[in-house]
């Protein structure tokens, strides 16, 4: 299984060298990260909302070892915020962040987190949108959940992220799944260990399948993530049967991977939200997806070979 050894390599310094240096890996990165600044993302988001679809924007960098870059993480986001105000993007483009960006991992980090992640919702909401917490690796669950209850009490349309592989996931659900809530289910795309995590790839989709049910038949707002159509037309089916309309839930898919299904989802009269990452510390998401699919890793090395 190639996932765990790239996800371990995501974590590394010197592959990180290795794979920032080499020539082909910027073009291949541009696949998946559509640019490094607001002012090249911008017109990507534009793209993409007058296509019919709408975007979650991540600005990417998560293993900061400084309060200081905690600082410039948030600010990062309340200058996008204005950008997307700017341009009356509100409505269609929302923002997922990862608390460990925000100084989660650092010493008093859950309040530094909390404090730094705050005015990013209170700027959001002023223009009309809103923030989704994203999971990270398990062991930063708790304090995730934690402060996503507590934004919720004067921000209640802020999301989180839940993710299928985990054993504790289904409770999380039935907790989540309630009155206002927006909730986003993925797989998962950390290297967890067995103690903790379905290591089979068909007890994860089992698992996810259980997920969805619950959210579809909650009260709340469920955000399917998901590129494999198998679950995706059962997440269409479980919506049918929950009697849910098609704004009573999205689906969310990464930039760059199935575009056509985008549209096609769209054109369809579903809610089609692609997640858009960007920025300069780029090697941690890329590395991951990677890891999530085989096929995003053939592409990298039939890249590597052709350019070399």
């Amino acid at each position: 299984m190639l996932g765990p050894v790239i996800l371990a390599a995501s974590r590394s310094d010197k592959m990180r060298r290795i794979v920032s240096a080499a020539p082909v890996t910027k073009p291949v990165v541009n696949r998946f990260i559509p640019g490094e600044t607001v002012d090249q993302v911008i017109p990507i988001v534009e793209e993409l909302t007058q296509a019919g679809l709408e975007v979650t924007l991540d600005v990417v960098g998560e293993d900061i070892t400084e309060v200081a870059q905690s600082y410039a993480a948030r600010d990062a986001y309340l200058r996008l915020i204005e950008r997307l105000a700017e341009l009356g993007l509100g409505e269609k483009a929302e923002m997922s962040v990862k608390l460990s960006m925000f100084g989660q991992a650092l010493e008093g980090g859950h309040e530094l987190a909390l404090a730094n992640v705050r005015p990013v919702v209170e700027a959001a909401a002023a223009i009309g949108t809103t923030v989704t917490l994203d999971a990270e690796d398990h062991t930063t669950l708790d304090s995730m959940f934690a402060i996503h209850e507590e934004l919720r009490r004067d921000f209640p349309q802020t999301g989180c992220v839940i993710q299928a592989y985990l054993f504790r996931t289904e409770a999380d659900a039935r907790r989540l799944a309630a009155a206002g809530s927006r909730v986003r289910i993925v797989k998962g795309a950390y290297k967890e260990p067995a103690e903790v995590a379905y290591q089979d790839k068909a007890e994860i989709d089992k698992a996810y399948v259980r997920i969805m049910k619950i959210l579809m038949e909650g009260e709340g707002y469920p955000m399917i993530g998901s590129h494999d159509p198998r679950l995706i037309a059962i997440g269409q089916e479980l919506a049918r049967q929950a009697g849910r309309k098609l704004d009573e839930y999205e689906f969310q898919m990464l930039y760059g991977i199935r575009s056509e299904e985008h549209l096609r989802l769209a054109a369809e009269g579903h809610r089609m939200r692609v997640y858009t990452a960007y920025g300069t510390d780029w090697y941690g998401y890329f590395m991951r997806r990677l890891a999530e699919k085989p096929a995003n890793l053939l592409f990298f090395l039939r890249s590597m070979i052709t350019k070399n």
